[in-house]
Protein backbone atom coordinates (compact mmCIF):
# COMPACT_ATOMS: atom_id res chain seq x y z
CA UNK A 1 0.00 0.00 0.00
CA UNK A 2 2.77 2.32 0.60
CA UNK A 3 4.49 1.68 -2.45
CA UNK A 4 1.19 2.27 -4.50
CA UNK A 5 0.95 5.73 -2.48
CA UNK A 6 3.73 6.50 -3.24
CA UNK A 7 3.55 5.72 -7.11
CA UNK A 8 0.20 7.84 -7.10
CA UNK A 9 1.50 11.53 -7.34
CA UNK A 10 -0.42 14.64 -7.81
CA UNK A 11 -3.48 16.34 -6.07
CA UNK A 12 -5.04 13.29 -3.70
CA UNK A 13 -8.10 15.02 -3.04
CA UNK A 14 -8.47 14.89 -7.18
CA UNK A 15 -7.30 10.89 -6.59
CA UNK A 16 -10.05 10.54 -3.92
CA UNK A 17 -13.09 12.09 -6.23
CA UNK A 18 -12.07 9.66 -9.13
CA UNK A 19 -12.43 6.63 -7.04
CA UNK A 20 -15.57 7.90 -5.68
CA UNK A 21 -17.30 8.57 -9.07
CA UNK A 22 -15.68 5.04 -10.20
CA UNK A 23 -17.06 3.37 -7.54
CA UNK A 24 -20.75 4.98 -7.95
CA UNK A 25 -20.16 4.42 -11.62
CA UNK A 26 -20.19 0.53 -11.33
CA UNK A 27 -22.63 0.14 -8.97
CA UNK A 28 -25.44 2.80 -11.10
CA UNK A 29 -24.27 0.62 -14.49
CA UNK A 30 -24.58 -2.53 -12.85
CA UNK A 31 -28.15 -1.37 -11.61
CA UNK A 32 -29.30 0.24 -14.54
CA UNK A 33 -28.04 -2.47 -17.20
CA UNK A 34 -30.56 -5.22 -15.78
CA UNK A 35 -33.23 -4.44 -19.18
CA UNK A 36 -30.64 -4.26 -21.76
CA UNK A 37 -28.67 -6.94 -20.65
CA UNK A 38 -32.53 -9.18 -20.78
CA UNK A 39 -32.79 -7.76 -24.07
CA UNK A 40 -29.82 -8.92 -25.77
CA UNK A 41 -27.31 -11.27 -23.67
CA UNK A 42 -29.99 -13.47 -22.67
CA UNK A 43 -30.36 -11.95 -18.99
CA UNK A 44 -26.48 -12.25 -18.18
CA UNK A 45 -26.81 -9.38 -15.79
CA UNK A 46 -23.13 -9.38 -15.71
CA UNK A 47 -21.85 -8.84 -19.24
CA UNK A 48 -22.65 -4.89 -18.99
CA UNK A 49 -21.09 -4.79 -15.85
CA UNK A 50 -17.60 -6.86 -16.80
CA UNK A 51 -17.66 -4.59 -19.87
CA UNK A 52 -17.93 -1.34 -17.76
CA UNK A 53 -15.34 -2.58 -15.17
CA UNK A 54 -12.62 -3.15 -17.70
CA UNK A 55 -13.26 0.34 -20.21
CA UNK A 56 -13.12 2.20 -16.50
CA UNK A 57 -10.22 -0.12 -15.27
CA UNK A 58 -8.53 1.00 -18.69
CA UNK A 59 -9.33 4.81 -18.21
CA UNK A 60 -7.92 4.72 -14.80
CA UNK A 61 -4.68 3.32 -15.70
CA UNK A 62 -4.90 5.84 -18.99
CA UNK A 63 -5.34 8.49 -16.78
CA UNK A 64 -2.34 6.91 -14.31
CA UNK A 65 -0.03 7.03 -17.17
CA UNK A 66 -0.87 10.30 -18.23
CA UNK A 67 -0.34 11.91 -14.45
CA UNK A 68 3.67 10.70 -14.98
CA UNK A 69 4.28 12.58 -18.01
CA UNK A 70 5.02 16.24 -17.35
CA UNK A 71 1.86 18.04 -18.67
CA UNK A 72 4.04 20.58 -20.89
CA UNK A 73 5.49 17.88 -23.02
CA UNK A 74 1.42 17.41 -24.42
CA UNK A 75 1.59 20.79 -25.67
CA UNK A 76 3.79 19.79 -28.52
CA UNK A 77 1.52 16.20 -29.01
CA UNK A 78 -1.66 17.84 -29.35
CA UNK A 79 -0.86 20.35 -31.89
CA UNK A 80 -0.70 17.69 -34.02
CA UNK A 81 -3.73 16.13 -32.27
CA UNK A 82 -5.61 18.49 -33.46
CA UNK A 83 -4.47 18.19 -37.14
CA UNK A 84 -5.69 14.99 -36.87
CA UNK A 85 -9.20 15.92 -35.25
CA UNK A 86 -10.39 17.65 -37.30
CA UNK A 87 -10.18 15.69 -40.38
CA UNK A 88 -11.42 13.05 -38.67
CA UNK A 89 -14.61 15.27 -37.77
CA UNK A 90 -15.54 15.42 -41.54
CA UNK A 91 -15.19 12.14 -42.05
CA UNK A 92 -17.59 11.30 -39.16
CA UNK A 93 -19.52 13.86 -40.34
CA UNK A 94 -19.87 12.07 -43.58
CA UNK A 95 -18.86 8.55 -43.28
CA UNK A 96 -20.05 7.55 -39.35
CA UNK A 97 -22.57 5.11 -37.90
CA UNK A 98 -25.95 6.79 -38.41
CA UNK A 99 -27.18 6.65 -34.70
CA UNK A 100 -30.35 8.23 -34.61
CA UNK A 101 -30.40 10.42 -37.35
CA UNK A 102 -26.55 11.40 -36.42
CA UNK A 103 -23.61 10.75 -37.33
CA UNK A 104 -20.94 11.27 -34.34
CA UNK A 105 -19.18 8.39 -34.40
CA UNK A 106 -16.77 5.78 -36.07
CA UNK A 107 -16.30 1.87 -35.25
CA UNK A 108 -13.80 0.64 -33.55
CA UNK A 109 -13.03 -3.85 -33.61
CA UNK A 110 -14.77 -5.54 -30.46
CA UNK A 111 -18.20 -3.41 -30.57
CA UNK A 112 -16.70 -0.07 -29.33
CA UNK A 113 -17.07 2.98 -30.93
CA UNK A 114 -14.83 6.31 -31.25
CA UNK A 115 -16.79 9.60 -30.95
CA UNK A 116 -14.35 11.99 -32.49
CA UNK A 117 -15.90 14.84 -30.63
CA UNK A 118 -13.84 13.75 -27.64
CA UNK A 119 -10.73 14.02 -29.23
CA UNK A 120 -11.68 17.23 -30.72
CA UNK A 121 -12.54 18.57 -27.74
CA UNK A 122 -9.84 18.00 -25.46
CA UNK A 123 -7.15 18.91 -28.40
CA UNK A 124 -9.26 22.38 -28.90
CA UNK A 125 -9.00 23.47 -24.79
CA UNK A 126 -4.88 22.13 -25.22
CA UNK A 127 -4.48 23.96 -28.23
CA UNK A 128 -6.46 27.12 -27.10
CA UNK A 129 -4.17 26.81 -23.17
CA UNK A 130 -1.07 26.53 -25.65
CA UNK A 131 -1.73 29.50 -27.49
CA UNK A 132 -3.28 31.94 -25.22
CA UNK A 133 0.51 31.05 -23.27
CA UNK A 134 2.28 32.05 -26.30
CA UNK A 135 0.25 35.66 -26.57
CA UNK A 136 0.11 37.04 -23.90
CA UNK A 137 2.38 39.75 -24.53
CA UNK A 138 -0.03 40.84 -27.41
CA UNK A 139 -3.20 39.04 -26.45
CA UNK A 140 -5.28 42.41 -27.04
CA UNK A 141 -4.20 42.73 -30.32
CA UNK A 142 -6.81 41.16 -33.40
CA UNK A 143 -4.65 40.09 -35.78
CA UNK A 144 -1.70 38.62 -34.27
CA UNK A 145 -3.60 37.15 -31.22
CA UNK A 146 -7.50 36.89 -31.55
CA UNK A 147 -8.10 35.45 -35.24
CA UNK A 148 -5.52 32.65 -34.83
CA UNK A 149 -7.71 31.82 -31.63
CA UNK A 150 -10.67 32.47 -32.98
CA UNK A 151 -10.46 30.42 -36.66
CA UNK A 152 -9.47 26.79 -34.98
CA UNK A 153 -12.49 27.03 -32.45
CA UNK A 154 -15.12 27.97 -34.77
CA UNK A 155 -13.67 25.56 -37.43
CA UNK A 156 -13.94 22.28 -34.65
CA UNK A 157 -17.05 23.90 -33.22
CA UNK A 158 -19.28 24.01 -36.65
CA UNK A 159 -17.54 20.01 -37.70
CA UNK A 160 -18.97 18.91 -34.47
CA UNK A 161 -22.80 20.90 -34.82
CA UNK A 162 -24.84 18.93 -37.65
CA UNK A 163 -24.26 15.91 -35.50
CA UNK A 164 -24.21 16.97 -32.02
CA UNK A 165 -25.72 20.56 -30.98
CA UNK A 166 -24.97 20.35 -27.20
CA UNK A 167 -21.34 19.02 -27.59
CA UNK A 168 -20.97 21.88 -30.01
CA UNK A 169 -22.33 24.15 -27.35
CA UNK A 170 -20.49 22.79 -24.46
CA UNK A 171 -17.19 23.43 -26.48
CA UNK A 172 -17.95 26.83 -27.64
CA UNK A 173 -18.90 28.20 -24.53
CA UNK A 174 -15.90 26.63 -22.85
CA UNK A 175 -13.43 28.20 -25.44
CA UNK A 176 -15.40 31.32 -24.56
CA UNK A 177 -14.44 30.99 -20.71
CA UNK A 178 -10.57 30.02 -21.50
CA UNK A 179 -10.56 33.28 -23.84
CA UNK A 180 -12.06 35.53 -20.76
CA UNK A 181 -9.96 33.86 -18.19
CA UNK A 182 -6.42 34.37 -20.76
CA UNK A 183 -7.38 38.06 -21.04
CA UNK A 184 -8.41 38.73 -24.65
CA UNK A 185 -10.31 41.51 -25.57
CA UNK A 186 -13.84 41.59 -24.41
CA UNK A 187 -15.07 43.17 -26.90
CA UNK A 188 -13.86 40.71 -29.54
CA UNK A 189 -15.11 37.83 -27.13
CA UNK A 190 -18.98 39.22 -27.75
CA UNK A 191 -17.81 39.69 -31.22
CA UNK A 192 -17.09 35.60 -31.80
CA UNK A 193 -20.11 34.77 -29.90
CA UNK A 194 -22.29 36.97 -32.12
CA UNK A 195 -20.36 35.30 -35.09
CA UNK A 196 -21.52 31.98 -33.37
CA UNK A 197 -25.03 33.04 -32.84
CA UNK A 198 -25.85 34.74 -36.08
CA UNK A 199 -24.00 31.34 -38.23
CA UNK A 200 -25.94 28.96 -36.34
CA UNK A 201 -29.19 31.14 -37.07
CA UNK A 202 -27.74 30.62 -41.17
CA UNK A 203 -27.33 26.85 -40.38
CA UNK A 204 -30.93 26.45 -39.40
CA UNK A 205 -32.65 28.40 -41.98
CA UNK A 206 -30.97 26.44 -44.71
CA UNK A 207 -31.78 23.30 -43.13
CA UNK A 208 -35.23 24.18 -43.22
CA UNK A 209 -35.09 24.85 -46.51
CA UNK A 210 -34.07 21.69 -47.38
CA UNK A 211 -36.01 17.96 -47.90
CA UNK A 212 -37.19 16.57 -44.48
CA UNK A 213 -35.43 13.57 -45.00
CA UNK A 214 -32.37 15.84 -45.10
CA UNK A 215 -32.93 17.96 -42.43
CA UNK A 216 -30.67 15.71 -40.09
CA UNK A 217 -31.27 16.39 -36.39
CA UNK A 218 -33.26 19.66 -37.11
CA UNK A 219 -36.30 18.32 -36.17
CA UNK A 220 -34.56 16.63 -33.00
CA UNK A 221 -33.34 19.79 -31.85
CA UNK A 222 -36.55 21.68 -32.42
CA UNK A 223 -38.90 19.35 -31.33
CA UNK A 224 -36.96 18.97 -27.57
CA UNK A 225 -36.45 22.80 -27.34
CA UNK A 226 -39.88 23.12 -28.13
CA UNK A 227 -41.17 20.30 -25.53
CA UNK A 228 -38.97 21.74 -23.21
CA UNK A 229 -40.17 25.47 -23.24
CA UNK A 230 -44.04 24.63 -23.62
CA UNK A 231 -44.18 21.77 -21.05
CA UNK A 232 -46.00 19.81 -24.13
CA UNK A 233 -45.67 16.53 -26.54
CA UNK A 234 -43.84 13.36 -25.79
CA UNK A 235 -41.75 14.29 -22.45
CA UNK A 236 -41.44 10.68 -21.95
CA UNK A 237 -37.76 10.68 -20.77
CA UNK A 238 -38.02 13.67 -18.63
CA UNK A 239 -41.39 12.43 -16.73
CA UNK A 240 -39.70 8.79 -16.26
CA UNK A 241 -36.46 10.79 -14.85
CA UNK A 242 -38.68 12.83 -12.47
CA UNK A 243 -40.60 9.87 -11.37
CA UNK A 244 -37.10 8.01 -10.39
CA UNK A 245 -35.97 11.29 -8.58
CA UNK A 246 -39.21 12.02 -6.88
CA UNK A 247 -39.74 7.99 -5.55
CA UNK A 248 -36.00 8.37 -3.87
CA UNK A 249 -36.51 10.43 -1.35
CA UNK A 250 -34.13 11.82 1.32
CA UNK A 251 -31.69 8.47 1.55
CA UNK A 252 -33.12 5.95 -1.91
CA UNK A 253 -34.65 3.02 -2.28
CA UNK A 254 -30.85 1.25 -1.69
CA UNK A 255 -28.22 -0.19 -4.35
CA UNK A 256 -30.32 -2.61 -7.06
CA UNK A 257 -33.79 -1.69 -6.33
CA UNK A 258 -34.35 1.44 -8.84
CA UNK A 259 -37.57 0.20 -11.36
CA UNK A 260 -37.55 3.38 -13.32
CA UNK A 261 -34.39 1.95 -14.69
CA UNK A 262 -36.94 -0.41 -16.57
CA UNK A 263 -38.45 2.70 -18.33
CA UNK A 264 -36.20 4.97 -18.94
CA UNK A 265 -34.20 5.21 -22.09
CA UNK A 266 -30.61 4.66 -21.95
CA UNK A 267 -30.72 4.93 -17.90
CA UNK A 268 -26.85 4.28 -18.27
CA UNK A 269 -25.99 7.01 -19.84
CA UNK A 270 -27.94 10.26 -20.37
CA UNK A 271 -30.28 9.46 -17.66
CA UNK A 272 -27.72 7.78 -14.53
CA UNK A 273 -28.07 10.77 -12.54
CA UNK A 274 -31.87 9.91 -12.10
CA UNK A 275 -30.96 6.17 -11.18
CA UNK A 276 -28.37 7.03 -8.56
CA UNK A 277 -31.16 9.85 -6.79
CA UNK A 278 -33.62 6.96 -7.47
CA UNK A 279 -31.40 4.57 -5.54
CA UNK A 280 -29.10 6.69 -2.86
CA UNK A 281 -32.05 9.68 -2.18
CA UNK A 282 -31.34 13.50 -1.91
CA UNK A 283 -28.08 12.36 0.41
CA UNK A 284 -26.37 10.28 -3.03
CA UNK A 285 -27.36 12.66 -5.35
CA UNK A 286 -25.94 15.87 -4.13
CA UNK A 287 -22.73 14.21 -2.79
CA UNK A 288 -22.43 13.24 -6.47
CA UNK A 289 -22.82 16.77 -7.11
CA UNK A 290 -20.57 17.84 -4.59
CA UNK A 291 -17.49 15.94 -5.78
CA UNK A 292 -17.48 17.50 -8.72
CA UNK A 293 -17.89 20.80 -7.43
CA UNK A 294 -14.81 19.60 -5.27
CA UNK A 295 -13.39 18.73 -8.53
CA UNK A 296 -13.65 22.57 -10.29
CA UNK A 297 -12.55 23.81 -6.64
CA UNK A 298 -9.48 21.57 -6.59
CA UNK A 299 -8.60 23.05 -10.09
CA UNK A 300 -8.72 26.58 -9.36
CA UNK A 301 -6.77 25.85 -6.07
CA UNK A 302 -3.81 24.22 -9.18
CA UNK A 303 -4.45 27.85 -10.73
CA UNK A 304 -3.55 29.56 -7.99
CA UNK A 305 -0.61 27.36 -6.95
CA UNK A 306 1.13 27.33 -10.68
CA UNK A 307 3.27 29.24 -11.79
CA UNK A 308 3.49 28.64 -15.76
CA UNK A 309 0.70 30.24 -17.29
CA UNK A 310 0.01 27.06 -19.90
CA UNK A 311 -0.78 24.91 -16.38
CA UNK A 312 -3.14 27.27 -15.16
CA UNK A 313 -4.93 27.51 -18.38
CA UNK A 314 -5.06 23.37 -18.63
CA UNK A 315 -6.44 22.79 -15.32
CA UNK A 316 -9.17 25.35 -15.62
CA UNK A 317 -10.01 24.85 -19.49
CA UNK A 318 -10.48 21.11 -18.59
CA UNK A 319 -11.97 20.79 -15.38
CA UNK A 320 -14.33 23.73 -16.23
CA UNK A 321 -15.19 21.33 -19.28
CA UNK A 322 -15.60 18.14 -17.40
CA UNK A 323 -17.90 20.12 -14.44
CA UNK A 324 -19.85 21.80 -17.09
CA UNK A 325 -20.96 18.88 -19.11
CA UNK A 326 -21.47 17.31 -15.75
CA UNK A 327 -23.71 20.25 -14.49
CA UNK A 328 -25.55 19.76 -18.10
CA UNK A 329 -25.96 15.68 -17.30
CA UNK A 330 -28.21 16.57 -14.33
CA UNK A 331 -29.68 19.55 -15.17
CA UNK A 332 -31.41 17.43 -17.95
CA UNK A 333 -32.16 14.80 -15.39
CA UNK A 334 -33.87 16.84 -13.22
CA UNK A 335 -35.68 18.82 -15.57
CA UNK A 336 -33.88 21.97 -15.31
CA UNK A 337 -32.58 21.57 -18.88
CA UNK A 338 -34.07 19.88 -22.37
CA UNK A 339 -32.00 16.37 -23.22
CA UNK A 340 -29.14 17.18 -24.48
CA UNK A 341 -27.68 13.17 -24.56
CA UNK A 342 -24.21 14.08 -23.18
CA UNK A 343 -23.29 11.45 -20.49
CA UNK A 344 -22.43 12.28 -16.95
CA UNK A 345 -18.47 12.26 -16.78
CA UNK A 346 -16.73 9.23 -15.31
CA UNK A 347 -19.92 7.75 -14.55
CA UNK A 348 -22.26 7.25 -17.27
CA UNK A 349 -21.39 3.73 -19.37
CA UNK A 350 -19.14 4.23 -22.47
CA UNK A 351 -16.19 3.31 -23.80
CA UNK A 352 -13.70 6.83 -25.21
CA UNK A 353 -15.75 9.11 -23.03
CA UNK A 354 -14.36 7.58 -20.05
CA UNK A 355 -11.01 7.12 -21.47
CA UNK A 356 -11.00 10.60 -22.57
CA UNK A 357 -12.27 11.86 -19.36
CA UNK A 358 -9.98 10.01 -17.54
CA UNK A 359 -7.29 11.26 -20.10
CA UNK A 360 -8.29 14.96 -18.82
CA UNK A 361 -8.17 13.99 -15.20
CA UNK A 362 -4.71 12.31 -15.73
CA UNK A 363 -3.32 15.84 -17.53
CA UNK A 364 -4.79 17.95 -14.09
CA UNK A 365 -2.72 15.79 -11.90
CA UNK A 366 -0.01 16.05 -13.80
CA UNK A 367 0.26 19.83 -13.53
CA UNK A 368 -0.72 19.39 -9.70
CA UNK A 369 2.39 17.14 -9.44
CA UNK A 370 4.96 19.64 -10.91
CA UNK A 371 2.92 22.12 -8.03
CA UNK A 372 4.12 19.35 -5.24
CA UNK A 373 7.89 18.72 -6.79
CA UNK A 374 8.25 22.27 -6.81
CA UNK A 375 7.44 22.97 -2.84
CA UNK A 376 9.51 19.75 -2.06
CA UNK A 377 12.40 21.70 -3.63
CA UNK A 378 11.62 25.23 -2.07
CA UNK A 379 10.98 23.07 1.34
CA UNK A 380 14.45 21.48 0.73
CA UNK A 381 15.98 25.04 0.19
CA UNK A 382 14.71 26.12 3.11
CA UNK A 383 16.41 23.33 5.50
CA UNK A 384 19.34 23.27 3.66
CA UNK A 385 20.02 26.95 3.93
Amino acid sequence: MPNLLKAIQGDKVIWIVVLLLSIFSLLAVYSSTGTLAYRYQGGNTEYYMLKHFIILFLGLFLMYLAHKVKYIYYSPVFKVALIVAIPLLFITLFYGLNLNEAKRVLPLPFGLTFQTSDLAKLTLIMYLARLLTKKQNNIKDFKSAFVPIMLPVLLVVFLILPANLSTAAMLFATSVVLMYIGRVNIKYILSLMGIGIVALTIFVLVLMQLPDDRQGRLWTWKNRVENYVNGTGDNYQTEQAQIAIASGGLFGKLPGNSTQRNFLPHPYSDFIFAIIVEEYGLVGGSFVVLLYLILLFRAVVIVTKIPQTFGAFLSIGVAFSLVFQAMINMGVAVGLLPVTGQPLPLVSMGGTSIWFTSLSLGIILSVSKEIAKKQLIANHDVQTA
